[in-house]
């Protein structure tokens, strides 16, 4: 049985995205992930959330908001440092790490629309793992309509008023805060009133469901967030009012980054144990690997993730120059994360009937990835937004 992390493959095209420090971080959060996370993974998916001092201990490294500015608990680095965690995260087959939400999600929307003490109260806490956040949008019934919300939030006085409930919220069941997209004016004016509210999990009204029960992703928590007449002061109200949509369209870009790394990372994993898996496994006398058909399968798959890598890192240099077009990032999600299916599948195969053993990581790749084409966006609405540059 093969376990833990695993190297990838060498790419065909050497990268050229990270000098010396990114690389030192990289090893800091290799052997984090092989001390802290790889030895627990079972134990997480039995539980559906990694134990809460995780958190902690990878604020104690520095692994959490670590593109933050230094004032806010930070480290000031680039976005590289993001995909380098969400890398390892990959190559480490590990799917119950909720840290790229909080770090690069909930963390930008407070430091792009934050006030100052908004900025200083909660991204020093986030950094160091002393909160755990998550984003609330999507609900019952909406899917990626985010203008279908119905979740309310009405003034009263100095305080709003949230009634409401969200589903498929990541970190939900841990979260010490989320922020909640809500409604905060005439419901038929679709995207017109919606608002992003900051509202810290233990206001009275607010409560979690159990961690759901997905058939992959089992370790990463999951849960509905509800909202009975949840009271929150005004002071909560992250940038303005009205502006929700606009705000949340800023950073679905980098979101859907996000979920391409992830694809990438966990494709060139899957083909790293495969290729392993089949030079040891033998059959009819001869190893796996030794078969035409093995190997030509293996040279199929590892051309398409290299193709993949090319456009990918290209993306995320334009990402750093901050000229990264939304057509540009919804292909990368939509096309790598079906690139990534189709390996997985292939892998599994190649594995034989060991390839559905859940002891095998190839399985639960096999299980985990699914979801990459439905988050951040299904895949149909990225063709949507690619046959609009059109």
């Amino acid at each position: 049985m093969q376990s833990g992390a695993i190297r990838p493959l060498n790419n065909m095209l050497p990268r050229n995205l990270f000098n010396a420090e990114h690389e030192a971080f990289r090893e800091t959060v290799r052997k984090f992930y092989a001390k802290e996370v790889v030895p627990n993974i079972e134990k997480y998916e039995q539980q559906q959330h990694v134990d809460r001092e995780l958190w902690n201990k990878a604020g104690a490294m520095g692994l959490l908001c670590a593109t933050m500015p230094e004032a806010y608990g930070g480290s000031g680095v680039d976005r590289l440092y993001s995909m380098i965690l969400i890398e390892e995260q990959a190559y480490a087959m590990d799917s119950s790490t909720g840290f790229s939400l909080h770090s690069d999600i909930v963390a930008n929307y407070i430091n792009n629309f934050g006030s100052e003490a908004q900025k200083h109260y909660w991204l020093t806490r986030m950094a160091s793992g002393e909160t755990v956040t998550a984003i609330a949008m999507t609900e019952p019934g909406t899917g990626s309509d985010l203008q279908a919300v119905r979740t309310t939030a009405v003034l009263e006085g100095d305080d709003y008023i949230i009634n409401g409930c969200k589903i498929f919220i990541t970190n939900g069941y841990l979260c010490d805060m989320a922020i909640v997209v809500c409604k905060t004016g005439d419901s038929e004016k679709g995207s017109a009133n919606l608002s992003l509210i900051i509202v810290e999990a233990d206001r009275v009204g607010f409560s979690k469901g159990k961690p759901l029960n997905k058939i992959g992703m089992k370790g990463q928590d999951t849960c509905e967030l509800f909202f009975d007449h949840v009271r929150v002061p005004k002071e909560n109200l992250l940038g303005l009012e009205g502006m929700g949509f606009m705000m949340l369209m800023k950073e679905l870009a980098w979101e859907r980054m996000l979920v391409a790394i992830i694809c990438q990372a966990g494709a060139e994993a899957a083909l790293a144990h495969t290729v392993q898996y089949t030079k040891e496994r033998k059959a009819f006398g001869k190893t796996v690997s030794s078969f035409q058909n093995t190997r030509f399968k293996l040279a199929e798959l590892r051309t398409e993730i290299d193709f993949c890598r090319a456009y990918l890192d290209r993306c995320m240099q334009l990402q750093l120059e901050e000229s990264l077009g939304i057509d540009a990032a919804a292909a990368a999600k939509y096309k790598i994360s079906e690139m990534f299916s189709k390996v997985v599948d292939e892998c599994l195969q190649l594995h034989g009937g060991y390839g559905y053993m859940l002891e095998y990581p190839i399985a639960r790749a096999y299980l985990d990835n699914r979801a990459n084409r439905i988050y951040a966006g299904t895949n149909e609405i990225m063709k949507e937004l690619i046959s609009r540059s059109l």
